[in-house]
């Protein structure tokens, strides 16, 4: 039972209360109402009955009603039964006050003073109390006051305006003018409070959990739902989609104008939010029966970006894995959507910074404006001062762009210092979601002459020289995939590293993802083995790393085929040492005892052939070498005297096993042992 009820009890009872007042010896007066119809709700056989016994000063009222419906509020009532003891006050007045009972909940206690000018009632539980006031002289008008009620009580109401809610906790006060005539929609006005709200929506796409109020409301009910507020939300935290809204204890000021039609679609005239200068709102919007968005005006400013991740976007930063974002700054920025696409967009930039913890990405100094138009042609610059990529900082650039029919576009080459060499931007475009097709951009990328020195140094690589240098004409991101056309090369020890079939899933996010298939061509085995500190081999090497997969930058796949190559002119000698370091990294041994014995004796031994494999899956690596020994595998095939050979007997070897003999030979702790 609600207010609701209230509204309608001066009507249910002058059936009664007149007859009694001209038939005062009578004991017991009754009716029976089939229908009694309001501006407010519709009442179903309604029965009411009166004891007074003559010569008493009271008597005893009973109203009972099959159902009571208010379609207009939301309110369906069955088995309602008021019982009172009823008795005269003031000049021709009548107050009854009992226990009301229905088909829903616990009982509450109803109060009702009728007077000739006015009706008073009060309905209540424990501390929550509403409030009803009429005057016959506006008919039209109830006032109705809230006190503590709670927000489980509205809940009819609300679905009115937005069946999918779902009302948690929370109370209300407020005092509330509802205006009810025949031929006019209902409309409530009036200060309202909440305190403590919770709600949510079945698919959990809308929640809010302890969000209080200090609202205005002017809501108009019927065919069309218009609703207006005005006021503060105070604390709390709030979710739409992915959009989580953290205010902690912070007021925020906020208008809404909303409307709502037969289709079951939105329309916002107007709204605003300010949150100090951390985020200021306004523009105008229109949402589907689905709760899509079908258009949106918005203008947004913040004067500091700092607190801006935890206050508003940490629901998407996080999907991204990038909830440690480090923001600083101010920014503004206009946009417009239709039917959920972008029609255009204008962000001023100052002085804005972005971190990542985790050294991904970084950018310092950015400045300017960057505007994006799906119909006529716009320009804009954007600048920055320096930034990182994975730990490598980079120097200061500025992007002249140019954007038309839906794409954002680079109008000229853009490059960059960074490594002691350049790095940039053959071309660029960005194509925001539009039409079923996702967020897209297209690039080439240039490298020229990197510094592989401090490239190593900044990846915590063994100290080694020579430069990076390719160019790759096309790359794309989509569906947070990053795929790459042609590939780059990088002389170092004298020779040629190539990378190609590059592509990255989530570059950005959590746990990002690399393949690439790699070739090495002619490196200086003694310039590689001393970067490494791997013992000492002269000659050259050849290779392949194929079908090669990071997780996190952890190898979790590969094929990798290392082998040396025969030069004219080119010694190949493998040290004492690095003859014990390959034994340890192939689970290998020294082949033909007599000459082991007298391997201990030398300092390094020529060689013919030497190389290794490993193909990696599941954690396991699947060792092989130059060639079959019987049972095993050869590693190093000796030339001259003494004759060494290799030989490795263990084919497959657990990975991690494997790295913790690598990291043992990069650390020097692999003693030689002579079988």
């Amino acid at each position: 039972m609600t207010r609701t009820m209230l509204r309608l009890l001066s009507t249910l009872l002058l059936p009664v209360l007149l007859p009694l007042a001209t038939h005062a010896q009578a004991r017991v007066v009754s009716a029976r109402i089939a229908r009694v119809s309001t501006a407010v709700a519709t009442l179903d056989d309604v029965r009411v009955r009166l004891q007074w016994h003559e010569g008493a000063t009271e008597g005893v009222l009973r109203l009972q009603a099959a159902r009571i419906d208010a379609p207009d509020l939301g309110y369906r009532f069955g088995d309602v039964d008021w019982q009172c003891p009823l008795r005269r006050v003031g000049n021709g007045g009548w107050h009854c006050d009992g226990a009301v009972r229905g088909d829903r909940g616990k009982p509450l206690r109803l109060s009702l003073a009728i007077g000739v000018a006015d009706t008073h009632a009060r309905l209540s539980r424990g501390d929550a109390v509403i409030g009803l006031h009429r005057d016959a002289a506006t008919p039209d008008l109830t006032r109705i006051d809230l006190r503590q009620v709670p927000i489980a009580w509205s809940a009819a109401l609300l679905a009115k305006a937005w069946p999918e809610a779902r009302l948690k906790q929370g109370r209300v006060d407020a005092t509330l003018a509802i205006t009810a005539a025949t031929d006019r929609p209902v409309r409530v006005t009036g200060p309202l409070s909440v305190q403590a709200l919770g709600l949510d929506t079945p698919d959990g796409a809308v929640a809010a959990e302890n969000v209080s109020a200090r609202l205005q409301l002017d809501m108009q009910l019927g065919e069309r739902t218009h609703a207006a507020l005005r006021g503060h939300l105070v604390g709390g935290e709030l979710l739409f989609g992915n959009t989580y809204v953290s205010l902690q204890q912070r007021s925020v000021a906020v208008a809404l104008e909303a409307a709502r039609g037969g289709s079951g679609g939105w329309s916002l005239p107007h709204f605003a939010w300010r949150d100090e200068e951390i985020l200021a709102l306004s523009g105008s919007a229109a949402l589907g029966a689905d709760g899509s968005l079908r258009a949106l005006e918005l203008h947004a400013r913040s004067g500091n970006l700092q607190p801006l991740r935890d206050g508003y976007l940490s629901g998407w930063l996080g999907l991204a894995g990038l909830g440690d974002l480090e923001l600083r700054g101010r920014l503004e920025a206009d946009l417009h959507l239709v039917d959920g696409a972008l029609r255009s967009a204008d962000a001023r930039l100052q002085a804005l910074g972005i971190s990542d913890p985790q050294h991904r990405f970084g950018f310092d100094g950015l400045d300017g404006d960057l505007r994006f138009s799906s119909t006529t042609a716009v320009e804009s610059a954007l600048q920055w001062q320096g930034g990182e990529l994975y730990g490598l900082a980079f120097g200061a650039a500025r992007l002249p762009f140019s954007s038309s029919q839906g794409e954002l576009r680079l109008r000229e080459p853009v490059a960059f210092p960074i490594l002691g060499g350049r790095a940039g931007f053959d071309h660029l475009r960005i194509r925001p979601p539009a039409d079923g097709h996702p967020f897209e951009v297209g690039f080439g990328l240039a490298l020229d002459r990197l510094d592989v020195g401090q490239l190593a140094k900044a990846l915590e690589w063994p100290a080694f020289g020579g430069e990076l240098s390719g160019r790759i004409p096309q790359a794309r991101y989509a569906n947070d995939r990053l795929e790459f056309e042609g590939g780059f090369d990088m002389q170092v020890f004298d020779g040629r590293v190539a990378v190609s079939s590059l592509a990255m899933e989530r570059p950005f996010g959590t746990a990002p993802t690399l393949s690439a298939d790699i070739s090495l061509d002619d490196l200086d085995m003694e310039a590689l083995t001393g970067a490494f500190d791997f013992g000492s081999i002269t000659g050259r090497l050849d290779g392949r790393i194929d079908a090669l997969r990071l997780v996190d930058w952890t190898p979790v796949a590969f094929d990798a085929q290392l082998h040396s190559q025969r030069h004219d002119g080119v010694r190949q000698r493998i040290s004492q040492r690095a003859v014990q370091d390959l034994s340890s990294v192939g689970d290998a041994s020294f082949a033909n005892s007599l000459q082991s014995q007298l391997i201990g004796l030398f300092d390094d031994f020529g060689y013919s052939r030497l190389g290794i494999a490993c193909r990696l899956a599941d954690e396991v690596c699947q060792m092989d070498g130059i060639g079959s020994a019987g049972q095993g595998f050869i590693i190093v095939d000796g030339s001259g005297i003494p004759r060494l050979r290799v030989v490795g007997f263990n084919r497959r070897v657990d990975w991690p096993t494997l790295l913790e003999r690598l990291a043992a030979v990069g650390s020097g702790d692999v003693k030689p042992v002579f079988d």
